[in-house]
């Protein structure tokens, strides 16, 4: 037994570790009372940042540490000359490098190393630039160093053009840098702008050249999200300006309403909407078609009495917004009931790409590719997506019946997110329906068995007087259906409702069909007391017949309802 080394047993090695790391707690600890002892007591000194440093050498992400640190900074700027200064910002720089090795993606010592490239007397940007550069190529998905590369660009006035270059280096050497493709996607709109058309659009020529790197990414690897994601992005359309779409005047109703082309607060102290009558302005209340709805696309006034006077032969509504940069007129002439001027869904490509027959050619081309990728794989679910999304900017009519078919392919490639799928084909089926509607020049439209699961576009409803929703799997009638304002009725039978909460302040619904659903209590009807003009009410094959004094209850709530079918 004699020259060999006892070995530690386990119990042993256990016990030195635990002394250990008591050990360094209590280094740590005492280090910690004195920072906060000196910090207190206002003591800004060098022994300060050897106390901190000692911390946050083996912790940076000890925030107050981090604070302390830049006010004995602060205090130094006073103190010392720029040239002293400078050497203890440079020496800050090489320990935060020493913290990044422990924690690349540490909040604290990232935001400190901007904090103090700002106020050293001469920082040098290139070097943090470079710096950058390495750190990506070592985690390229960081995005504490994207966040940080952002600043560092911004001070060193580096041009948007040399940091697109900078991303497509990137993607060349691996197409799965999500990281870059995103940063791509929030460069092309500066460098590359479309002067003809909205701005954060990119210019068409440029967009036709990023479809064949892009392709290039998702034939390499087709299972990578990142490519895909960026490829949606260019199928995507601009947000819409922010205009009066639709100006409605109702002479029965005493009442205007108003539909934006996105939500707004008309309410709000910087909103500048202004109605004026034949010429003359005019105070009146403004609300939204349902109190949940605090930004809308509707908005309603009712008209003081005396507004519309019959004896005239015409008035004139004018409406202005944002100091009369959007404005919208419409006229109602006596004898006529009422009257509007909108954009129509056809007119404004609400639900396509407004595409040039060059864009068309190759959006044409990536259609067909995709579609040659799918045959090859014939289960990715992005290829399926990515498909559909293309028929749709190219014809949604024209591919209604494939877009469907591919919906289903969708869902059977990817169960886990069929609810998803849908509410985005739901979607789609209802922009169909308005786009037929409004060719058809009709106020009717017709969703009744097309198994939608949610409802969109109610804003651009306004005008429809009859709404059929039967035979699908609708859960709940939402708020935004009280947009509906000139809706007369409305079937919704054999769906899956517990309530009616958009069929609310409905000005001229006449009859509700609400077969074969689900309402359980006479007070989930409640929101249809606010419709006065309701006379006929289905509830045939709901819970709520079959409770005690149905009839009775349901007659205090809607004493206008005249014929009740149960």
């Amino acid at each position: 037994m004699h020259g060999r080394l006892k070995l530690k047993t386990t119990e042993e090695q256990a016990e030195e570790k635990r002394k250990e790391r008591e050990k360094k707690m209590k280094i740590a600890v005492a280090a910690r009372d004195a920072c906060f002892e000196k910090r207190k007591r206002s003591v800004l000194d060098e022994e300060g940042l050897e106390l901190t440093k000692q911390l946050l050498g083996g912790n940076p992400d000890f925030a107050t540490l981090w604070n302390f640190r830049r006010e004995i900074f602060q205090h130094f700027e006073k103190e010392k000359s720029p040239e002293v200064l400078q050497a203890l910002l440079e020496k800050e720089l090489s320990f935060l490098e020493a913290c990044l090795r422990v924690n690349p993606k540490s909040y604290g010592t990232w935001y400190h190393r901007g904090w103090v490239l700002d106020h050293m007397p001469s920082p040098d940007w290139a070097r943090e630039l470079e710096l950058c550069s390495k750190l990506l190529q070592l985690d390229e998905r960081n995005f504490h160093c994207w966040d940080y590369r952002r600043l560092v660009v911004s001070r060193s006035q580096v041009s948007c053009s040399e940091e697109l270059d900078f991303t497509f280096k990137l993607i060349s050497s691996n197409f799965s840098n999500y990281s870059s493709w995103h940063y791509r996607s929030t460069l092309l709109p500066r460098v590359h702008p479309d002067t003809c058309q909205q701005a954060d659009r990119v210019h068409e020529g440029v967009l036709l050249t990023e479809y064949e790197l892009v392709r290039n990414a998702f034939f390499t690897d087709p299972n990578d999200q990142s490519a895909w994601f960026y490829y949606r992005w260019l199928l995507g359309r601009a947000d819409r300006e922010e205009t009066v779409s639709c100006l409605y005047v109702s002479r029965e109703g005493q009442r205007l309403v108003l539909s934006f082309s996105r939500p707004v607060n008309v309410l709000s102290p910087s909103a500048e909407l202004v109605l004026f009558v034949d010429s003359l302005p005019l105070m009146v209340k403004w609300r939204t078609a349902h109190p949940k709805l605090k930004h809308s696309a509707l908005w309603i006034c009712d008209l003081p009495t005396g507004t519309i006077n019959e004896a005239c032969s015409e008035h004139s509504f004018k409406i202005h917004w944002r100091d009369g940069v959007v404005q919208r007129e419409c006229v109602l002439y006596r004898g006529r009931s009422e009257s509007w001027c909108r954009d129509s869904a056809t007119d404004q490509q609400l639900f396509r790409s407004d595409l040039s027959v060059e864009k068309s050619t190759v959006l044409q081309s990536e259609l067909d590719s995709c579609t040659q990728l799918q045959e090859m794989e014939p289960e990715n679910k992005w290829c399926l997506l990515t498909i559909i999304l293309l028929m749709r900017a190219l014809d949604p009519l024209g591919y209604e019946k494939d877009t469907l078919q591919y919906f289903k392919t969708l869902k059977a490639a990817d169960p886990m997110r069929s609810a998803y799928f849908d509410d985005l084909r739901s979607k789609f089926v209802i922009e169909n329906s308005i786009l037929k509607m409004e060719y058809a020049e009709t106020r009717v439209v017709d969703l009744s068995k097309k198994d939608v699961t949610a409802l969109y576009h109610l804003d651009q409803l306004l005008l429809v007087t009859h709404m059929n929703l039967s035979s699908n799997r609708l859960q709940s009638l939402t708020a935004q259906l009280s947009m509906l304002q000139c809706l007369e009725v409305l079937e919704a039978d054999d769906n899956v409702l517990e309530g009616v909460e958009g069929l609310c302040g409905l000005p001229r619904l006449e009859e509700v069909s609400l077969r074969n659903n689900r309402i359980a209590k006479i007070a989930d009807l409640q929101p249809l007391a606010s419709c006065p003009k309701l006379t006929i009410l289905n509830l045939q094959g709901n819970p709520v017949t079959e409770a005690t004094d149905f009839q009775s209850e349901l007659a205090l709530l809607l004493p206008g309802v005249k014929d009740l079918i149960a």
